[in-house]
């Protein structure tokens, strides 16, 4: 959520920001909420000039009682009462034109970073870099629903029967490896210096509706039947809710946090959810990172987590790419945001693992999240987020990248530990 005072003042400029998202439709909530600020601080002043009559004709009041001006003094108490009521009046208007103005001033997007390209969608969006050579090999890579049936590792037949679709089993070797790369990524992310948490996983509606628009809301979140609670769908939301209307000092900053969860989502939209495989699927399990800091602070941590990404899936042989988001496929509260993308031999072509944004204060102001500077002035915090780790869909580049021409899977080194000393995987 974008600073009031910062519309009034560039009006234009916040147009310009939402046409460049694609999201002409919200061009009127720009003069709506100018408008709406304006009969607030008509209300305030109002308001502030009636309390001032009213504390000065009260003190008369006593006076005039001490001075035996009976008649006088009565007036002056009546008047007092008449204060009262257009305060009654007042006050109920002004809260309730506030809460119409919050509610239109969380529909408009964050302004988004100079350097965003500019696209519609995210077929617009730019590859950067990439780290690690892809490689095809002679040799055919199953479809890797087909791989983790190979090792008796994933059913999602059953699943259908007691979930249905969008659900999965995992067995043996493949549920080991998930929970190894799970445990790998948390101690990766604690050797960084980031604290390790297991957050709640269901939050209370206000906690959702900062921190995320709306429309992700309506897109993503399982609500709870007959509850003020929702399922979350990344830890991220609990993690970052847990400052909610708090003043944390500035030498708390930055705050640094890994978190496990289980996620569930709706995926409603384009996509759809996969039949056959478990790419996109309505639960799973990740480790994230997320960070409140200083404003001055977020773009370099910006580009230290996204780094962590790379360098995590390096670490277990896989090739990725850092892809940059453009304008129009943005979340409403993201300044800027890039994916990390996977190779997929099977495919031969990068597919999404990992999401790193930074939301400037725009998430903070949602939530109330705020510091206090050693000069006293209190500040919006600056929130980032990152993905370490989102198994089983990371399982796919790991399966794939680390296949053999006799069906088996290697272990890379680094988590080895985790599996119990395996150097591979044997097909069943």
């Amino acid at each position: 959520m974008l600073d009031i005072k910062f519309v009034r003042e560039h009006s234009e400029e916040v147009k310009e920001n939402i046409k460049k998202k694609f999201q002409d439709k919200k061009l009127p909530l720009v003069d709506e909420v100018i408008d709406l600020d304006g009969k607030i601080r008509v209300l305030k002043t109002k308001g502030d000039v009636l309390r001032q009559e009213r504390n000065t004709t009260s003190d008369e009041i006593g006076a005039l009682f001490r001075e035996k001006k009976v008649d006088e003094a009565n007036n002056k108490k009546a008047r007092v009462v008449e204060i009262n009521k257009e305060l009654v009046d007042i006050e109920k208007e002004e809260e309730e034109l506030s809460v119409l103005l919050k509610e239109k001033m969380m529909m408009i997007p964050n302004m988004i970073a100079d350097d965003v390209p500019i696209g519609e969608d995210d077929s617009c969006n730019v590859e950067e870099a990439r780290f690690g050579e892809p490689v095809v090999p002679d040799y055919e890579i199953p479809y890797h629903s087909d791989i983790m049936g190979s090792f008796n590792g994933l059913d999602k037949e059953a699943a259908g029967r007691v979930s249905g679709n969008g659900f999965y089993y995992l067995m043996g070797d493949i549920a080991r490896l998930h929970s190894a790369v799970l445990a790998y990524a948390r101690d990766f992310m604690i050797d960084k210096g980031f604290t390790y948490c297991i957050p709640p996983f269901m939050i209370h509606g206000d906690a959702v509706d900062g921190v995320m628009s709306f429309e992700e809301k309506d897109a993503m979140m399982y609500k709870i039947e007959g509850e003020d609670l929702y399922l979350i769908g990344t830890s991220e939301h609990s993690m970052i809710a847990k400052f909610k209307d708090q003043l944390l000092k500035e030498s708390d900053l930055p705050i640094t946090m890994t978190s496990y969860s289980p996620c569930f989502r709706k995926e409603v939209g384009a996509h759809g959810i996969e039949e056959r495989g478990v790419y996109r699927i309505h639960q799973f399990e990740k480790q994230e990172m997320v960070v409140i800091c200083r404003p001055e602070e977020s773009e370099e941590w910006y580009d230290k987590m996204w780094n962590y990404s790379v360098e995590l899936f390096r670490s277990l042989d896989i090739p990725v790419r850092k892809l940059v988001c453009c304008s129009g496929d943005l979340a409403d509260l993201k300044y800027r945001s890039c994916d990390i993308e996977a190779w997929s031999p099977r495919q031969k072509k990068y597919f999404e693992v990992c999401s790193c944004s930074n939301l400037t204060d725009a998430q903070a102001r949602r939530l109330g999240i705020r510091y206090k500077k050693e000069n006293g002035e209190k500040e919006f915090a600056h929130t980032l987020n990152n993905t370490v780790i989102a198994p089983p869909r990371m399982l796919i580049a790991f399966l794939e990248n680390n296949l053999q021409e006799d069906g088996s899977v290697l272990i890379p080194e680094a988590l080895r530990p985790y599996m119990g000393g395996k150097e591979k995987l044997e097909v069943k």
